[in-house]
């Protein structure tokens, strides 16, 4: 059931994001009169579609193949490589016949569409929620790195306050895009000493394998109480009691919660002593970790780091929303940009149908798929800007130089450079594919 979930939520996330795509191009062309032929969700290749019906001359439907959808203009060499109506004389309405500048706007509409759609996104979800973030001061006991934090050279317990010389309002800034894009130094409280750790360039290769929680934490280091227990927990029977404190597993110390997991980890499926602190007297008693690694019990929510809230009102959101959409964008620009350094590999960096599906999840929570979809939106406008023939980035490129020359491409430059464009997106289409099965075979 956990699949159909996250391939519905896939399937309909895409599906939102191409309509509103390929809305973008149809309302552009309608604008100047140019003549819609198809209006396709997913591609009907071979002419086999799923569903279809004609309304005012235009064919809408959805296809059989899952890798994106279109809109068939008129006169346009485009991915359906239909030249045939391109043989005889440009009509009016037909897409060849318009100013190179309306020609342009309609390849850009659909780029348009996604980015006022992210806009919307970010702004709605800001309406609603607000900015919250975890103060900075709040990480009163430091970070709690992960292999990939430890690897660079970070502790258990320290508190970096601040990066690249500027102090540290956010918790969560410590994982921002900011830290792992650019050239970052983290200053650091270390007991009685200040130390400097530098964020390498190639890190996003190691993150691409274990995730953002390998390298920190988005929560700071916190001591516990137990709260509320499992009701057939084994440390329910085995006589832990709400208030109790953990501070040694088979005799090694444990002072915060990190410190447990760690212990529980490693002694999963094995049976322990277990040491509590009750009414400030030391009691051992015998129990057993489970299987996956849990003792069966959540700490108190006093324990964890205040959580500040802003809320800025309807038009004082817009701003902000507009902000991480934007941010989102330039965020993937950078990253597009340390591929073509060498900073990343491309298969650490490339994610296919496969990984955004799990990055939906398993289960149904709306406010994580709108805040997706918004991301995928921004990423969606970002791709289709490339210079790729095929692509509307690569329709633009060719339109901006046909207005510097003064005169327009010729047909077979078109139809060849768009056959280019197929083979390259196809090309990408099977390594993302086939990058995100082996990731998961690793994995395994």
């Amino acid at each position: 059931m956990s699949i159909v979930i996250m391939v519905g939520q896939l399937l309909l996330g895409l599906s939102i994001l191409i309509i509103l795509h390929e809305l973008g191009h149809f309302l552009a062309a309608r604008a100047f009169g140019i003549k819609v032929e198809k209006f396709y969700l997913f591609f009907d290749a071979w002419n086999i579609s799923l569903f279809k019906f004609t309304y005012k001359d235009v064919e809408y439907g959805i296809g059989w193949l899952p890798l994106g959808g279109y809109v068939k203009i008129a006169g346009m060499i485009d991915e359906s490589m239909d030249t045939d109506q391109l043989a005889g004389p440009p009509q009016p309405w037909e897409f060849r016949s318009k100013p190179a500048w309306q020609r342009l706007i309609v390849m850009l509409g659909g780029v348009t569409v996604n980015v006022i759609l992210g806009i919307l996104i970010f702004w709605v979800l800001t309406i609603r929620f607000g900015d919250s973030y975890i103060p900075n001061s709040s990480a009163k006991y430091g970070i709690v790195p992960g292999p990939v934090g430890k690897k660079i050279g970070l502790l258990a317990g320290d508190k970096i306050v601040a990066i690249n010389g500027k102090p540290v309002e956010h918790f969560d800034d410590l994982t921002s895009p900011k830290v792992l894009l650019e050239n970052t130094v983290f200053t650091i409280e270390r007991g009685t000493q200040t130390v400097s750790v530098t964020i390498p360039r190639t890190i996003l290769n190691d993150l691409s394998d274990h995730g953002i929680e390998e390298f920190i934490s988005r929560v700071p280091r916190i001591k516990f109480v137990v709260d509320s227990l499992a009701p057939n927990g084994n440390i329910k029977k085995a006589g832990v009691i709400k208030g109790d404190s953990i501070i040694a597993i088979n005799n090694h110390p444990i002072a915060f919660f990190d410190e447990l997991k760690s212990e529980v980890e490693k002694h999963k499926g094995k049976a322990i002593d277990l040491t509590i602190k009750r009414n400030n007297n030391p009691i051992v008693l015998k129990t057993q970790i489970s299987n996956d690694g849990t003792l069966g019990f959540f700490p108190s929510k006093k324990d964890l780091p205040e959580v500040k809230t802003i809320n800025y009102g309807f038009f004082g959101s817009f701003p902000i929303g507009a902000s991480r959409a934007w941010g989102t964008f330039a965020d993937n620009a950078k990253g597009l940009g340390k591929i073509f350094k060498g900073d990343v590999k491309v298969n650490k960096a490339l994610n296919g149908p496969v990984a955004i599906a799990n990055l939906f999840g398993s289960h149904v929570d709306w406010v994580h798929f709108w805040s997706l979809v918004g991301f995928l939106s921004m990423v969606l406008a970002l791709m289709n800007l490339l210079p790729i023939p095929a692509l509307d980035g690569g329709h633009a490129v060719f339109l901006i130089v046909e207005m510097i020359k003064g005169k327009p491409l010729s047909d077979k430059f078109l139809e060849r450079a768009q056959i280019v464009g197929f083979v390259i997106l196809v090309t990408l289409m099977v390594f993302t594919f086939g990058n995100d099965i082996v990731k998961i075979i690793i994995k395994k």
